[in-house]
Parts: C-alpha cells; sequence; structure tokens
C-alpha cells in the first residue's frame, strides 16, 4: 500500500513552523484546537471559528497540554508536572517525578476516563533508554509505571487498556488498565513494518480504530480493530508527528509534522485533512 498524496490537505496559515509540533489537543470549550511545539518551547491555539492562530513561548520544552476539569491546563514541562494558564500566562509545578534525570524531558500524554494522566519521559538526545511512562493521579501523585523508554509517545486510551508506543522500537504496547490505575504487563500490538516509518502520537476514532502518524512516512496510518492497517492519508512532509480530532463534530483531522533536520518546504506546518470519520472527545485531568 503507497500513499497518494490527498488532494484536500490544506495547511494552516500562520507566520513560523515548527520545530517539533507535537500534542494536539480539541477544547470543546474554547472551540479552539491546541499545540505544542516542543524544541521550539511554545503553545499554540487555533480558533476554529475564526481560524486565527495564537500561541506563548514557554519556559522550557513543552510535550502537552491536558485540559482541566477546573479550566486551564495541566502541562508537561521540561521533567515536571505543571498547571498552566495561558491567559495571563501562569505556571504552577504540581510533581517532578525524575529529577535524577537531568537529560530527559516529557515527550507525550493523555488523560483517561478516570481523569488520570498517562505521560512519557525521555532523552533529549533521543539516543538511550532512560525515558519512563508515568501515571498522574488527580490527588497529583505520579507513578512510574514502566522504565527503559528511549522515545515514548502517544498513549491512545481504550475502555480498560491503554496503548503507548516506543518509537525507538517500532512498536504500539498495550497495557490492560485496572480501575485503580494499576498496569498488567505490555505487549506488543503492532509492529510496524519497514516502509511504514515509525509510530508516533496516536489517537482512536469512534469506530474503535486506530489513526497512528508515521515518523519518516509522510502519512498518517489508520489501523482497524485487530491492529491491520487498513488505510493511509498522505501529507506533504516526512517527519509526522502527532494527529487529532477536533471541531463540533469530530469530525475534522489535524496533523502535526517537525522541521527539525529536514529542508523540506512544508516541514514543521500544521495540516489538516479529511478523515472520512468521527473521533472521540479527550478527556480532562480530574485534578
Amino acid at each position: 500500500m503507497r500513499p497518494g498524496l490527498a488532494a484536500d490537505v490544506r495547511i494552516v496559515a500562520r507566520d513560523r513552523r515548527d520545530v517539533l509540533g507535537e500534542g494536539l489537543l480539541w477544547s470543546a470549550r474554547e472551540g479552539a484546537l491546541f499545540w505544542v511545539d516542543i524544541l521550539g518551547q511554545r503553545v499554540s491555539r487555533l480558533d476554529l471559528r475564526t481560524d486565527q492562530v495564537a500561541s506563548w513561548s514557554m519556559p522550557d520544552t513543552i510535550g502537552w497540554l491536558v485540559e482541566c476539569d477546573r479550566g486551564g491546563f495541566l502541562a508537561g514541562l521540561g521533567r515536571a508536572f505543571v498547571r498552566l494558564s495561558l491567559d495571563p500566562l501562569d505556571i504552577t509545578p504540581i510533581a517532578a517525578p525524575e529529577p535524577e534525570r537531568s537529560g530527559n524531558r516529557f515527550n507525550d500524554a493523555k488523560a483517561d476516563a478516570a481523569g488520570r494522566i498517562w505521560a512519557g519521559s525521555m532523552p533529549l538526545t533521543c539516543d538511550r533508554p532512560s525515558g519512563a511512562f508515568y501515571r498522574l493521579d488527580p490527588d497529583g501523585r505520579a507513578t512510574r509505571i514502566e522504565d527503559g523508554y528511549t522515545i515514548p509517545n502517544g498513549p491512545a486510551i481504550g475502555d480498560g487498556f491503554l496503548l503507548h508506543t516506543d518509537t525507538a522500537l517500532d512498536t504500539i504496547f498495550r497495557y490492560p488498565v485496572n480501575d485503580d490505575g494499576s498496569v498488567g504487563p505490555r505487549e506488543p500490538y503492532i509492529r510496524f513494518e519497514p516502509g511504514w516509518g515509525h509510530p508516533d502520537g496516536m489517537t482512536f476514532d469512534a469506530e474503535g480504530c486506530l489513526w497512528v502518524a508515521c515518523w519518516g512516512a509522510s502519512c498518517v496510518a489508520r489501523f482497524d480493530s485487530a491492529g491491520r492497517r487498513e488505510r493511509i492519508i498522505a501529507l506533504p512532509a516526512s517527519q509526522i508527528s502527532n494527529v487529532a480530532f477536533a471541531g463540533d463534530a469530530l469530525d475534522r483531522m489535524f496533523v502535526t509534522s517537525a522541521s527539525d533536520g529536514s529542508d523540506e518546504a512544508q516541514a514543521g506546518c500544521l495540516f489538516e485533512v479529511d478523515p472520512g470519520c468521527r473521533g472521540l472527545a479527550p478527556f480532562r485531568y480530574h485534578g
């Protein structure tokens, strides 16, 4: 299966390209799409009603945003979980689970239906398994779930399980999740084949299929519930990093990319494509 460039790929107009775009988040509360530029240390917001983009500079690398029930965001800033407000900018530390790993940063995260956050850390150099997988409970307590990650991505939240990726291993793993947040042993769920690129950010659609950003392969791919690749949407940049549904009907798909190390004209752009299906609303942090 080879991708053909989708005729309806839209490049969101703005005055910059991301060094490493990631962390897409649809906010129904604000009618806006948020995302981060991890290495560019920036948060951006696309207002879907006006198509206007705003952005805020951050004091450190920023891996992700998750909305909080009470307003604002929980974010992965550097190696710390922080509470973040944008207007005006305010940052309050919540937990720093790996003070001994000065060469690490947070990379990607999602909330689950119980209001917990699942987040991965990784080395800034992307070259050794010094990262870990964490759960942040609504009471602000951080628990290390698993060690030995090099480039953690995802997760994608299912019913009683979650999927989490180590991009360096070209493998998406499946964790069973118990009601109390404890997890069973991880098992390989999808192993990327040569030519598929490397699995990066991902999300489920309303039909139970998994959409994966394929770093190095210029596309996003859809996998059915049995883990079979059944559709791809090509994009005009190779370093595709994250994918999310947005809009009131959750029928608009946005995709981030990275310009770091690339001379491609559209590298680092934010793209919109027609997924031909609807997504699921993201969960919020209950803390």
